[in-house]
């Protein structure tokens, strides 16, 4: 089985990694690149960032044992649905020097898949967005929440940095003195934790730095909430709290009150050792009493074991996984 080669990519808006690997699990290649969401900088960057990550993979390895291959991004429904943007991943592609058939999956069924080789379970994501999927015999089912900013991901960084934000000038109109957390805030929108001599022109500081970016920065600001929350700080320890508990309220719409399988948590603030990823996995433990709660783990190699697990050599697919998809660190 040593001969056969698959390919994975986990593609997003701010990296593109590639990965090849043999059957037996050996990691012949891996490749970095740019953003590569077509959703994000077009078809066409998007393809160019894809055939870097992929040759880098693939440097010295003969493409034509490359048997199988599995994209995974955000939208893969809209790169589907765009001939132009498929015709652009069909031609990075052949331009690697690939002649083998690809896939595209949605990043929430990677992220699943890096957890766990369960065919049924559920995927909880919470990074910048949130998201949570329903698995069905290793195909997205439902999905609750991942509207986006202006819609939902509630629980979300987006959603910890504006409640962070509407808590300091919640403050600020009482003309209290802020605490620990909003003079952080305070001092990442304005450069200053100092309030001005009258309240209001603090508010329209912050508003005026808050209006004057893109809505998604306030993502940048979970950090602060995380971190506040750790040393015990009240506010970012509340808002942590409420965060969590609107994450699995957003798993209990599509989970089953009594499910025993998988609950994979994925994101950047559900992966590390963060105080949210804490207190999600107490909610859950608690609405759903036994069910295993794996981390999301490497992405492409989770993609490649999904290229892979459909060749008529592989009889076991849960064998390969352990042998393709390394557990998290």
């Amino acid at each position: 089985m040593s001969d056969t080669v698959v390919v994975g990519l986990d593609v997003g808006g701010t990296s593109t990694r590639a990965t090849a690997l043999s059957l037996d699990g050996v990691r012949l290649g891996s490749g970095r690149a740019g953003g590569g969401n077509p959703t994000s900088h077009g078809a066409e960057r998007a393809a160019a960032e894809l055939l870097s990550a992929l040759r880098a993979a693939l440097a010295g390895i003969d493409p034509t044992r490359v048997r199988a291959g599995v994209i995974g991004l955000a939208g893969a429904g809209r790169l589907l649905a765009d001939p132009t943007g498929r015709a652009a991943f069909d031609r990075a592609w052949s331009e690697a020097g690939l002649r083998c058939p690809y896939a595209v999956h949605g990043d929430a069924l990677v992220a699943y898949a890096s957890g766990t080789a369960a065919p049924d379970g559920t995927v909880l994501i919470a990074g910048t967005g949130a998201i949570a999927a329903q698995v069905r015999a290793l195909r997205l089912d439902r999905t609750a929440d991942g509207h986006g900013w202006l819609l939902g991901d509630a629980g979300s960084g987006f959603w910890l940095g504006r409640e962070a934000v509407r808590r300091l000038l919640a403050v600020l109109d009482r003309a209290d003195a802020p605490g620990e957390l909003g003079r952080r805030v305070l001092a990442e929108l304005t450069g200053s934790s100092e309030t001005a001599a009258r309240p209001r022109a603090t508010v329209d500081a912050v508003v005026q730095a808050v209006t004057r970016r893109p809505p998604v920065e306030l993502a940048r600001l979970a950090p602060l909430v995380v971190a506040a929350a750790r040393e015990g700080e009240p506010t970012g320890g509340a808002l942590i709290a409420e965060a969590a508990a609107l994450l699995a309220e957003s798993v209990s719409r599509i989970r089953p009150t009594r499910a025993s399988d998988p609950l994979v948590l994925g994101g950047g603030l559900l992966t590390g050792d963060t105080p949210l990823a804490d207190a999600v996995r107490a909610e859950l433990a608690r609405r759903w009493p036994g069910a295993p709660v794996p981390t999301a783990g490497d992405g492409a190699a989770a993609a490649a074991w999904l290229a892979a697990r459909d060749l008529p050599e592989v009889s076991d697919p849960a064998a390969l996984h352990a042998r393709l998809v390394p557990p998290p660190a």
